[in-house]
């Protein structure tokens, strides 16, 4: 049985958002700032013909943006958003989830989904995993570089606009089958999960049972607690009898009996990748007696994917470490960490549009949803010298992991769009959206073993654990979050003709009311000093720890005690509160020049609380729960932020010249006093409530010239003045890093950046060659206030995540048939710093990876498609350095795949 969520919309989260919500009465509404596209038909070859529509809507901008199209997206063989958006001119990919724009990292690029505002399922960040939106659904991806008052003040890097598929004009059906491989596919490590898993759900097999989660709430003393001790209080209270120790020890061994405790792990290799995708819609004329129009797009997708990988991650032993170790690797390192990671990804997704169009009216409602699943299995081996963790010392730490993260985010959506035609109103546009969406994540059951492993003359003996060893042999955790957004907004518009000029005013407003649950319930085991536990005599066995507590009988003859181990503050509420209204003018004149520009006002409410769900005792929470602990948490800003734009067009070219200002906040789990791990730097991590705001000032320039036939070429420059931005920063305890945030003094970013498309070779092969591609060449610099340095290394440097230099190049082939179409594509980044260094350590810089991609399509007929790509060619690892020594390491693996879609 799925456990109940009982923190779910309960008395404190309610008082939250009230708490952020003004005094007057709102009247809500939405914001779609996306005006309704014309459609450009183009006559010719694939590339430029995908290409002509997206141009021609990114010369109509008022303000700077890149726009990738569908088939631009599908001539690269990217399946989701993430992958796709890292072609773009001045974007990287971080953890194949999120994007740095412009070298910033992913808290100044915001992400909305027609034009609408939507939660994010991922533990530890506000922004939204962009891998979580599969491709079929894509009609375009908008990145708005410059700011207009129409979008959200929370802009840096840049806006993502994720359009999905409009109605079709007539009807689609279209199935498409997949499969893949990879180099890693061999040695993969799995185990027995639940009977649903190949639909990236839990069937309860790895869940707390019922009478576990209600022990939580019986066996209090200030705060759940459910050791011998207690149990024999707590029950010889109720039933006003002494309870024996062995009553005691007996429940609660029952209660570690209703743990899931078969965990096993096998070494095995791994299933094909597999995946499938059906769309289907259609369009009808006249209905209901008017002349109006409805239509309906439904589509359904499913993706099951393995990975495998080796890791390596270290502490270096000396700031002059690569001295020391240049001829003896042992040397280098104060503590490193080996293990061997399988993940499986299960990705299932629906969708459904349905339209009605009438006389200048539209109105339409969607919904889809959205489940990726990982489900991780790994092992690694610890070493710290100074600790007598070693080969050379005869033992090291054995670390064994099984986690099952479920992600959902369901949309709905409605909007509006209506051209006005009644007396006063005539010529008037209105358009309108109301967005309410619900991220969930879940961990219903993750187990982390800490043992020992015995070595005798370097070779493994035998894994084993005794009580006084101490730690966290056995470790569960249990996590729930729900996000949940609720938005509204409209717009308003009207076009002015006079002379030759034209002015078109707008105005609107943009309303959200966001909260974000997060619990985590964490076991642990506890053994006698004297306890002896010998779990495998071989390496294949000791793989199978995981179930060494599987049988009744084993736990029964352990002397071990189940403890629950929960920190005062290890989860959190937080709730957002954000009243938009903006005024904006575009105004064409004398021919060439057009001006436009606005001012936006936001009101911004913002509280974060963490605390202990199992604290009862109010004392507990006196300080965590507090009026004045609220009042501190508190944020409340209300400002003003501006943009300007002006663009001088020729027939050949046009010149932008932009500023703005805007904000950037900081995330939610940025502001929790609570520790977490943060799987996109893989190290521990822990929030600082006094993060303050970034006030950011936005420069840009560009020109762009248009070349007969569809050639394109645009080179642009950019400057950003950023005040107190939020830095990350190491520090090193217990042989392990620490990640904190931290805002800095000020920071600033500048660069260039190039785009083209042009025809190489118009007839060769029998067909025509185009390349295309984006460069972007930038620096950046984060200043600390000497008062303010701490541990930290280097009070000037660049900002973390920033890259020098990004590049995106491809080669295409379109035949003159039709029949063919490829596409040989390269992307590189420069160095970019994880995490900044301290105690005289260099910051630790992600190196270069240089990937190249090939996607061949072969078009049979007019209905059938077949796709075939080979990615990461080079086969290049990810790899860290500090101090110029290699401290941490990923495999990323090479990969084929065929992919077969036909339409009837």
């Amino acid at each position: 049985m799925k456990p109940i969520k009982q923190f779910k919309k309960n008395v404190l989260t309610v008082s939250l958002l009230s708490l952020l919500a003004p005094l007057s009465v709102q009247t809500f509404a939405a914001e779609n700032d996306q005006a309704e596209i014309e459609e450009v038909v183009a006559v010719g070859n694939r590339l430029k013909g995908s290409a002509s529509a997206v141009i021609e809507e990114r010369k109509n901008q008022a303000f700077v943006a890149d726009i990738m199209g569908a088939e631009q997206i599908s001539r690269t063989g990217d399946s989701d958003a993430a992958s796709a958006l890292r072609r773009v001119t001045g974007l990287t990919l971080v953890n194949d989830k999120f994007i740095y724009v412009r070298g910033l990292g992913e808290r100044y690029s915001s992400v909305r989904l027609n034009g609408a505002s939507v939660p994010s399922p991922d533990l530890t960040r506000n922004v939204i995993p962009l891998d979580i939106f599969p491709t079929n659904i894509i009609e375009s991806l908008s990145v708005q570089k410059a700011y207009s008052p129409n979008m959200p003040a929370a802009f840096g890097g840049g806006d993502v606009n994720i359009r999905t598929k409009s109605l079709p004009n007539e009807r689609i059906f279209k199935v498409e089958l997949g499969t893949g491989v990879n180099d890693k596919m061999s040695n993969g490590l799995t185990y027995e999960g639940g009977s649903d898993d190949w639909l990236g759900k839990d069937d309860g097999t790895r869940a707390m049972t019922t009478a576990l989660r209600q022990s939580l709430s019986h066996y209090i003393k200030g705060s759940t607690d459910i050791s011998i001790r207690n149990i024999r209080e707590v029950d010889g209270l109720l039933f006003n009898r002494t309870i024996s120790q062995d009553e005691a020890a007996a429940t609660n061994k029952f209660l570690f009996k209703q743990l899931p405790r078969d965990y096993a792990l096998t070494e095995e290799s791994l299933d094909p990748d597999l995946g499938g995708k059906i769309i289907y819609g259609d369009r009808y004329d006249n209905v209901f007696g008017f002349d109006g129009s409805l239509g309906f797009l439904a589509s359904v997708s499913y993706d099951n994917e393995w990975s495998n990988s080796k890791e390596f991650g270290a502490v270096l032993a000396a700031v002059d470490v690569k001295d020391i170790c240049a001829d003896d690797r042992s040397k280098c390192y104060r503590a490193e960490d080996e293990k061997r990671v399988t993940k499986h990804n299960v990705k299932v997704n629906a969708a459904i549009n349905v339209g009605y169009k009438l006389d200048g009216h539209e109105v339409g409602v969607s919904y889809m949803k959205l489940r990726d699943t990982e489900d991780e299995a790994s092992v690694g081996i610890y070493q710290e010298v100074s600790k007598s963790l070693s080969i050379a010392d005869g033992q090291v730490q054995r670390k064994q992991l099984v986690s099952f993260e479920q992600r959902e985010l369901d949309i709905l959506q409605v909007k509006g769009t209506h051209n006005l035609t009644w007396g006063l109103l005539e010529g008037v546009g209105f358009d309108w959206q109301y967005t309410d969406s619900t991220a969930a994540t879940e961990i219903p059951g993750e187990l982390e073993i800490t043992v020992r492993d015995r070595y005798v003359d370097g070779k493994y003996d035998s894994t084993y654990y005794n009580g006084s060893l101490g730690g966290n042999p056995f470790l569960y955790r249990f996590v729930d979050m729900e996000d949940n957004v609720e938005n509204y907004g409209w717009n308003t518009s009207k076009a002015f003709y006079f002379d030759g000029d034209e002015l078109e005013l707008k105005a609107g407003g943009y309303f959200i009311d966001k909260t974000r649950e997060y619990r985590t319930d964490f076991f642990n085991t506890r053994f006698a000093q004297t306890q002896q536990l010998e779990f495998a005599s071989s390496e294949a066995d000791a793989l199978k720890i995981g179930s060494y507590f599987k049988d009744d009988a084993t736990i029964d003859a352990t002397d071990v005690e189940l403890l629950f181990q929960e920190p005062i503050a290890d989860d959190y509420l937080a709730a957002q509160k954000i009243d938009a209204y903006y005024g904006q003018f575009d105004y064409s004149f004398a021919k060439s020049w057009r001006l436009s520009g606005g001012v936006r006002y936001e009101d911004f409410r913002q509280v974060a609380l963490a605390f202990s769900r199992s604290a009862f005792d109010p004392s507990l929470l006196q300080d965590k729960l507090s009026a004045e602990a609220i009042k501190e948490a508190t944020i409340m800003q209300d400002d003003y932020f501006g943009s300007l734009s002006m663009t001088y067009s020729q027939e050949g070219y046009q010149v932008r010249l932009g500023y703005g200002q805007t904000v950037v906040r900081p995330d939610l789990r940025e502001l929790t006093a609570v520790q977490f791990q943060d799987p996109l730097t893989d190290y521990r991590t822990i929030g600082n409530p006094f993060l303050k705001s970034s006030e950011l000032d936005n420069y840009d320039a560009r020109v762009e010239f248009y070349f007969d036939g569809g050639d394109n070429f645009s080179v642009g420059a950019f400057y950003k003045d950023i005040a107190l931005p939020i830095e990350a920063k190491l520090n090193e305890t217990d042989g392990r890093f620490t990640l904190q945030y931290e805002n800095a003094n000020s920071a600033t970013v500048y660069g260039v950046e190039a785009e083209w498309l042009v025809e190489v070779t118009p007839d060769f092969l029998g067909g025509a060659f185009f390349t295309s591609g984006n460069l972007t060449v930038s620096d950046s610099e984060v200043e600390i206030l000497k008062e303010n340095q701490g541990d930290l290394t280097n009070l000037k440097r660049r900002m973390s995540g920033h890259s020098k230099y990004v590049a995106n190049f491809q080669l295409n082939y379109d035949s003159h048939d039709g029949n063919h179409q490829g596409s040989l594509i390269y992307n590189v980044f420069g160095d970019r710093i994880l995490a900044a260094g301290v105690n005289g350590f260099d910051d630790a810089y992600e190196q270069p990876i240089n990937s190249l991609d090939m996607v061949y399509t072969y078009y049979p007929n007019f209905s059938t498609t077949v796709t075939f790509k080979v990615k990461n060619l080079l086969g290049q690892d990810f790899e860290v350095q500090q101090n110029d020594v290699v401290i941490r390491t990923k495999e990323m693996a090479q990969s084929l795949s065929l992919d077969v879609a036909i339409e009837f």
